[in-house]
């Protein structure tokens, strides 16, 4: 590693002393191809639109072949590119870009023509064109060969077709690919498997995003598609992030070369062989590679920069094992429990298992803000090159190097925030504003994420692996919850309206009204009456000789010795008649009863 860093002076050299003009100046070709008139699908607006914008953006960039065709059959399009195969035998770098509907069937991509059917999954073979058959189109070209697919829309010939295999996949999207070729790059407007939008204007987000940047002169093709990458999701909302499958070496490719005006003369720059080694380590991204660097570099910006990076593996290896540990521990508690164990052991593998997990949790918290800062200080150091390619950063001047972890990360934790709460949104875990404040009511809405997705989030914070996670997920997760009074209509609440002679109960349920009861009147409210007035059959008949109602004396006496007279007193009563009970004086019960022995006697203190 050491003997390649040492290289770069030599191979700077070498290309000056070859000349002054940058790689890849060669023939360059490109092959447009756009399909809007499908004749058995709904036709598409923008494609054709897109292929016009594209293929200007090429003849101006000052390419030698733009042959620019749309709305091919699959006949018409076979004769293009076998004629493009032909322009790219002498090419250094061929192009094809293509605008229109593309399936997956079995994990290979296609590319679907206008005159197309697809009745059944069998007719893609037949009627459509593969990737692998466009590959072969610009494969002559010696040192670029790249494709460009916005294709990855929603297609409408999957919905319809027959399948010949039940077994037999077609994938929304298009397939994840690998190009077997050297130097060859593969460009989606989506990453695999999921499916792109054609925006509100005449052009896709993705063709304008390719126009502002591919073609800048200078520019390397893979920084080019970041860029793109960049405004794509930034224009989406983040529901949308292309993908560049394949692999180019260390030197910049750019489809553009930079003029360099003949009366220029080199400058030296003391900082160009420390930046391209610091590339060639960035490039290698191993642990290895890094420290190799510092041992030849040990002080200065990139050196700063390098110990970032080293941080950021270091990082990244501790949370992977910190996620191993935990698995154990977990497997280890599961274990025990199984196989009935001490209580004990139990216990100290439950609590075992929680310090794993917490581990886990700080080192990913750990991860993340090492990968921002690496990725912040990577961004400041591409906006120095980018500003002044030829100037060293100004932090180079000192020799203790700058404070890199001051400089503004490429995504703030607000903007983070901001795209979880956004993709919570769409699969229906999140009610709020995305406004990036990630507070008690989104923690709560990534808590019911992990709830119905079967995952275990971090809620506490917004982190990239959670973007990630969310994003994976191509339709709703978390159920709909409707107040009372509506029901789930789709991926809205809609007002239940019920029938007439019916009313919305409890339970959110139509019911039929009951018949209000018919009010009747009250009875008089009776009184009792107490007073000497009542009718006669009311009070006791009692006779003067003998008794109450015919009885004798002495129960006329037990039955009314208890009775209290209006004012409150006792009334003793004997063969001769009832009278009041004295004052100072009470009755007591002496039992008998019969003619001349009364059951009460009046007993006086």
């Amino acid at each position: 590693m050491r003997n390649l860093l040492r290289l770069c002076p030599l191979l700077l050299a070498l290309a000056l002393l070859f000349g002054a003009e940058p790689a890849f100046a060669g023939k360059r070709v490109a092959l447009v191809l756009a399909n809007s008139a499908y004749q058995h699908a709904p036709s598409l607006t923008n494609p054709v639109n897109d292929g016009s914008v594209m293929a200007k953006t090429l003849k101006d960039a000052g390419f030698d072949i733009v042959d620019s065709r749309h709305d091919l059959s699959a006949l018409e399009t076979r004769r293009v590119l076998r004629d493009f195969a032909d322009a790219t035998r002498d090419a250094d770098i061929a192009v094809v870009y293509y605008a229109g509907h593309g399936i997956e069937v079995e994990g290979s991509n296609y590319l679907i023509p206008v005159d197309a059917k697809l009745e059944r999954d069998t007719d893609v073979y037949d009627e459509a064109l593969s990737l692998d058959r466009v590959l072969v189109a610009v494969e002559p070209a010696k040192q670029l060969r790249l494709v460009i697919l916005d294709a990855c829309r929603d297609n409408p010939f999957g919905k319809t077709m027959k399948r010949s295999v039940a077994s037999r996949g077609i994938g929304r999207g298009l397939a994840q690919v690998e190009p077997s070729s050297p130097n060859t790059l593969i460009a989606y407007s989506a990453k695999a498997g999921f499916t792109a939008q054609d925006g509100d204007g005449a052009n896709s987000p993705f063709t304008v995003a390719l126009s502002k940047h591919l073609t800048t002169p200078g520019l390397d093709v893979r920084r080019a598609f970041g860029f793109v990458r960049d405004d794509v999701l930034k224009s989406t909302g983040n529901k949308q992030e292309p993908f560049v499958y394949g692999s180019l070496g260390g030197a910049d490719v750019p489809l553009v070369p930079v003029k360099v005006a003949a009366a220029a003369s080199p400058v030296a720059n003391p900082q160009a062989d420390i930046r391209r080694d610091y590339e060639l380590a960035l490039q290698v991204g191993n642990r290895a590679a890094w420290d190799a660097f510092l041992a030849q570099h040990p002080d200065g910006f990139y050196s700063s920069l390098a110990k970032l990076q080293l941080e950021k593996i270091g990082a990244e290896q501790a949370h992977a094992a910190a996620i191993e540990k935990a698995k154990q521990a977990e497997a280890e508690r599961d274990r025990l429990a199984t196989v009935g164990a001490q209580k004990d052991a139990q216990a100290k593998a439950a609590a075992d298992a929680k310090a794993a997990e917490q581990a886990q949790l700080a080192a990913q918290k750990a991860k993340e803000q090492a990968q921002q800062q690496a990725a912040a200080a990577e961004q400041q150091r591409v906006n120095l090159a980018a500003a002044a390619p030829s100037a060293a950063p100004a932090s180079t001047a000192s020799p203790a190097g700058t404070n890199v972890a001051s400089l503004t990360p490429a995504t703030t934790p607000a903007d983070l925030s901001r795209s979880v709460q956004t993709e919570l949104g769409r699969v229906g875990c999140f009610s709020g504003q995305a406004d990036g404040n990630w507070n008690t009511s989104s923690q709560r809405s990534l808590s019911q994420f992990n709830r119905y997705a079967g995952t275990k989030l971090d809620v506490k914070v917004a982190s990239t692996d959670a973007l990630d996670t969310v994003k994976s997920k191509p339709s709703r997760v978390c159920p709909l919850v409707c107040e009372h009074g509506f029901k789930a209509d789709g991926d809205k609440c809609t007002r239940i309206v019920c029938g007439d002679g019916y009313a919305l109960n409890d339970d959110n349920e139509c019911e039929k009204k009951r018949a209000a009861k018919p009010t009747a009147s009250k009875p008089a409210t009776s009184r009792r009456d107490d007073s000497e007035d009542r009718p006669a059959r009311q009070r006791p008949q009692i006779g003067a000789a003998g008794g109450l109602g015919g009885l004798g004396g002495a129960a006329a006496g037990i039955a009314t010795g208890a009775r209290r007279a209006s004012g409150g007193g006792q009334v003793f009563c004997t063969n001769g008649g009832c009278r009041p009970v004295n004052r100072g004086c009470h009755l007591e019960y002496r039992g008998g009863g019969g003619p001349g022995n009364d059951a009460n006697a009046e007993v006086c203190n």
